[in-house]
């Protein structure tokens, strides 16, 4: 019954078995490690080697400070702080009355210039005309005035042969009575011979003074005749002018033109003005730094708010000189923002074209000789390139702070 004894002797276990199981389970655990620890060391080889990073970067974007272009009162305030607002959304508006009555003005004033323009423009045919007319008329005057002189001269000279035979007969008549008035005391000749010699004298002298009478009438004839003459002269080199005065008064055209002009300028300056009236929003935003109330005045140029731009933002990204040996405009960026978790694409645009320490406001100047190198860093811009589709809610402002890595092989 020996196979009823419990304490029969049991088959010896295989102890070879129990030693090579954990000895195999070691060694895949070392494999494993081996494994991890090259796929890191081969990711920081490769992190190093092609691409460059820095947690010292931030969103950049615009700040567009609002202000008045014109002097006014605040009548209207469209906007609250920290309010997101669209291009073209109502910000402010002024008092627009006075500006108004600036435009009704200055319509005005363009509807007198344009009058003034179209009374000068038809007046140059009228010139044109009428000065021909004048040149023509003072031409004939001339002509006129100097058949007139030679008509004088020829009854001056008439008159001055009648003096001349007028004189002469005075001569006879005198001496004639000079030899009767002896023989009428010696009765020689009759009394009556003696009268008709006095009436012949007398008629003689009378006629010499008729005669030097139209002579003196003839010669005041000629100088009426040469005053007329030269008066006719004058108003031909009057005439003569006519092309000049067709320019002045095309000249005197061109300036209405020129004022018509300068009045349009104005009513466009009006109508500016009375549009600066309505302050609006240049661009989509956050309004921050709101400054202005209603009723108040304000004069130009003065700050009311401060736009911050959502829709052009872009990465100033500061890395040490030491990582900029293989970067350049144009290579891809992946862009890690703390604020969101996500990671954006973007391209490398710009390298500073200083180190941040020589644009700050005191530059640092070894003048003892103490010098310590201390690796500087250069601003890098970094633009997004799917902003539109990873932002289009607008989650990113400018002064996050973001991780930005470089591909630079």
């Amino acid at each position: 019954m020996a196979d009823s004894n419990p304490t029969a002797v049991q088959p010896e276990q295989d102890e070879s078995t129990e030693i090579s199981q954990p000895r195999s389970r070691r060694k895949g655990v070392v494999i494993v490690v081996l494994v991890v620890l090259v796929l890191v060391a081969a990711g920081l080889w490769w992190r190093s080697t092609f691409t460059e990073d820095t947690d010292d970067a931030q969103i950049n974007g615009h700040l567009i400070q609002i202000s008045a272009r014109i002097a006014g009162q605040i009548i209207k305030v469209d906007v609250d702080e920290n309010q997101v607002v669209k291009a073209g959304d109502p910000i402010a508006e002024l008092d627009p009355k006075d500006f108004q009555v600036a435009v009704e003005n200055a319509k005005a004033a363009l509807a007198s210039a344009e009058a003034n323009a179209a009374a000068a423009q038809v007046n140059v045919p009228i010139t044109t005309i009428n000065t021909g007319s004048n040149l023509s008329a003072a031409g004939a005057d001339v002509t006129g005035a100097q058949a007139s002189v030679s008509q004088a001269q020829q009854q001056l000279q008439a008159a001055q042969a009648r003096v001349a035979q007028a004189q002469a007969n005075d001569v006879k008549a005198q001496a004639d009575l000079a030899r009767y008035k002896p023989l009428v005391e010696k009765d020689v000749i009759s009394k009556q011979q003696f009268d008709a010699a006095v009436a012949a004298a007398d008629a003689a002298k009378a006629a010499l003074a008729d005669a030097q009478a139209s002579q003196q009438a003839a010669s005041d004839g000629v100088r009426v005749a040469r005053e007329r003459e030269k008066q006719s002269v004058a108003q031909l080199k009057f005439a003569q002018t006519g092309p000049q005065q067709v320019a002045a008064q095309n000249a005197r055209v061109r300036q209405a033109q020129a004022q018509v002009q300068q009045a349009k300028a104005q009513l466009d300056q009006a109508q500016l003005n009375l549009s600066y009236t309505r302050i609006v929003a240049p661009v989509a935003g956050i309004i921050t730094r709101k400054s202005v109330e209603i009723n108040q005045n304000v004069s130009v140029g003065q700050n009311l708010l401060t736009l911050v731009s959502l829709e052009d933002l872009w990465i100033t990204a500061n890395f040490k000189e030491t990582q900029l040996r293989h970067m350049a405009a144009g290579q891809p960026v992946t862009i890690h923002v703390d604020a969101t978790g996500k990671d954006y694409k973007g391209t490398v645009t710009q390298i500073g074209g200083a180190t941040g320490s020589v644009l700050s406001l005191f530059p640092p100047e070894n003048a003892t000789g103490n010098y310590v190198k201390v690796v500087q860093r250069v601003p890098v811009r970094i633009d997004f390139t799917d902003l539109k589709d990873e932002d289009s809610t607008h989650l990113l402002r400018p002064g996050l702070s973001v991780e930005p890595t470089v591909r630079v092989k």
